[in-house]
């Protein structure tokens, strides 16, 4: 049997879950400097599947405008790179004995607001996924038995609460990202 408590516990930890999601998604997204978790949503062929690119490869960025991936299998070097090359995010990598380096096009204006809508985008699935724990929560409270309507009330003001303000950290993650793709 649930309480309100552990409803709004499991909600709460639900939307948490879901601004991680956001913020790892966020993090894909590149702005002007070189990031390891820039690589992050690369998948690579390796023995019979697709894997997360860090799982076959260690990614660094020595200088400001430059990846390095270090393959752990020397064999899969070709592979990993034919897997940067043809991902979204139109980079350019070059073999050199035994690593891969990938350099970091400047962006341009069109480019750095193409960035932005996909991120705008992003956050639209945070949102969404911070509300329908919310929605699930409040059904939840509305058919639970032997508990007065004023407690139920309560649970529902306790849950808004904790939706705005989940939905405020998303924007404020939102702002700082746009700031970042925009800076020349």
């Amino acid at each position: 049997m649930s309480t309100i408590a552990q409803i709004l516990k499991d909600t709460k930890s639900g939307m948490d879950k879901a601004l991680e999601a956001s913020k790892r998604d966020f993090a894909g997204i590149r702005t002007g400097k070189a990031s390891p978790s820039m690589l992050d949503t690369i998948k690579v062929e390796a023995y019979g599947s697709l894997v997360p690119l860090n799982q076959v490869a260690q990614v660094s960025a020595p200088e400001p405008r430059i990846l390095l991936v270090t393959p752990f299998d020397k064999g899969q070097a070709k592979v990993i790179e034919k897997a940067i090359r043809e991902s979204e995010l139109g980079l350019d990598p070059a073999h050199q004995g035994g690593v891969i380096r990938v350099p970091l096009p400047s962006m341009n204006e069109q480019r750095r607001k193409e960035l932005v809508k996909v991120l705008s985008k992003l956050a639209e699935d945070g949102r969404i996924a911070i509300r329908h724990a919310r929605t699930d929560a409040r059904d939840k409270v509305k058919k639970l038995d032997g508990v007065s309507e004023d407690d139920k009330k309560h649970a529902e003001k306790d849950l808004q609460k904790a939706h705005d303000d989940c939905i405020g950290k998303l924007e404020a993650l939102l702002k700082t990202k746009e700031a970042e793709i925009m800076e020349v």
